[in-house]
């Protein structure tokens, strides 16, 4: 399936670089944290046969411009209702991780534009006065280009359990992350947290979402994202939740047929 790069502006001028792939009912996937324009490529294998899919490499994540000060979620809300626009009809919305956070405030100040709103992990404990002196500490090592201080503070950040974390560096053995993308990662990072920073952890805050919903998540995440998951569902009692046995946080990538075909039946339903 053919698949094109092109540039759209932003309200504030920033330049978003969105891939556009399939034919078919729109759909805006939006990455997490350290992601960018190939984070859906497993997923939009699966799904670009039925569904026109938007992909828009983030603000702060290369080919997209980095922000010129401190970055919040209205400035992305805007960014994504920019793209919504551009697309000229309503779409499904889909998020993962920090990009589930992001579609929820999207949806909640745009719902006409979108047909649902599907989000995968949001971390919304990661936010508030909490993420303010690991915003802090990261910033500074972000400044002085301190890679190992900088996997640390994201560690403390996710909650990445310590086997989980040993068991990546086993997997990864001596291979050296390419630098330019290392940076360019480290830079939608910093951003990334100066926006969670300034959010509000509450997830009661999204019971007013008014367009159809679907809360995904992993069986085996660790904790506090079942707790978080569990506290989301509570506020958005009449949404469907789907709960994956034997996968983590990393389940877009890892069963991504799973998710696409739960997509699909979401859609299909929110479409009727």
């Amino acid at each position: 399936m053919t698949e094109q790069d092109f540039d759209v502006r932003a309200a504030d001028g920033i330049r978003l670089t969105v891939r556009r792939q399939g034919v078919g009912t729109p759909v805006v996937l939006v990455h997490g944290s350290g992601g960018g324009l190939h984070s859906w490529a497993p997923l939009a294998f699966l799904l670009a046969g039925s569904f026109e899919l938007w992909m828009p490499a983030r603000r702060g994540y290369g080919p997209s411009d980095v922000p010129p000060s401190r970055k919040s979620f209205k400035d992305e809300v805007g960014d994504l209702t920019t793209i919504l626009d551009t697309i000229g009809r309503p779409a499904h919305l889909v998020g993962a991780s920090y990009g589930a956070t992001l579609a929820l405030h999207t949806a909640a100040s745009a719902p006409d534009s979108l047909l649902s709103v599907a989000v995968f992990e949001p971390p919304l404990f990661a936010s508030g006065p909490a993420v303010v002196p690991l915003l802090d500490r990261y910033r500074a090592a972000f400044e002085r280009n301190d890679a190992a201080e900088m996997f640390t503070v994201l560690n403390e950040v996710t909650r990445v359990p310590p086997s989980v974390v040993s068991a990546f560096a086993a997997a990864t053995g001596d291979r050296k992350p390419d630098p330019a993308e290392a940076r360019r990662s480290a830079i939608g990072w910093l951003h990334d947290l100066e926006a969670l920073a300034d959010d509000d952890p509450d997830p009661s805050r999204w019971s007013r979402l008014t367009v159809p919903t679907l809360l995904l998540n992993g069986g085996d995440t660790w904790e506090p994202m079942p707790t978080t998951m569990d506290a989301l569902a509570g506020a958005l009692p009449t949404a469907r939740r789907i709960t994956w046995p034997g996968q983590s946080h990393f389940a877009p990538s890892t069963a991504p047929g799973l998710m696409a075909d739960a997509l699909k039946a979401f859609f299909a339903e929110a479409s009727a």
